[in-house]
């Protein structure tokens, strides 16, 4: 286990759908590197994952979204899948506990469909991102440019296309959270 994230806390913010290795890989990933990894969801227990093509097991949730602050976290992951995030870009409060990330310059990791959750907090305006390549449009329609890489980072926001990129992603992650706030990150 190495201590480059060691006093740092990650929250990951997912619900029912989510594709499971795009919360388990970074969650793995994140703890390796001594990071304190919080899931969290907008209200329950356990969130069941979706596991490439059909459902998968249930994960305990470790905190409920009413009862946190983003204040109290150094970053935010975000998995995607087709359910999780579409449900979660609908829950205004899930909208404003994403903002708040980048009003305090914090970073923020979104994969596959996870830019969606960005898309309606309305901080992907004028960034460079990639995503499941059925979200480009909306991205571009949001202000983003989009690119077709395996791992785009601006300003402390790092985004993936796939479960297939999940190396490249974790290990940009990992080096965005070490680094710290990001004066350029912005809602």
């Amino acid at each position: 286990m190495s201590e480059k994230l060691k006093g740092k806390t990650v929250a990951i913010l997912a619900t029912d759908g989510f594709e499971e290795s795009e919360l388990t890989e970074p969650k793995a990933a994140l703890e390796r590197e001594g990071a304190t990894v919080h899931v969290i969801a907008p209200d329950k227990d356990s969130i069941r994952a979706w596991a490439g093509t059909d459902w998968g097991p249930s994960y305990d949730v470790d905190r409920k979204l009413e009862q946190v602050d983003a204040g109290d976290y150094d970053a935010l992951e975000l998995p995607g899948g087709l359910f999780n995030p579409d449900a979660l870009r609908q829950n205004e409060q899930a909208l404003a506990f994403t903002r708040r990330f980048f009003e305090q310059h914090k970073p923020v990791g979104a994969i596959c469909h996870g830019p969606w959750v960005l898309i309606n907090a309305g901080v992907a305006k004028g960034r460079r991102m990639t995503s499941y390549p059925s979200v480009e449009m909306d991205l571009r329609n949001a202000g983003a440019e989009w690119v077709d890489q395996e791992v785009v980072v601006d300003s402390g926001l790092v985004t993936s296309r796939k479960p297939d990129d999940l190396e490249a992603f974790c290990s940009k992650l990992v080096e965005e959270i070490a680094e710290g706030k990001h004066s350029r990150q912005h809602a």
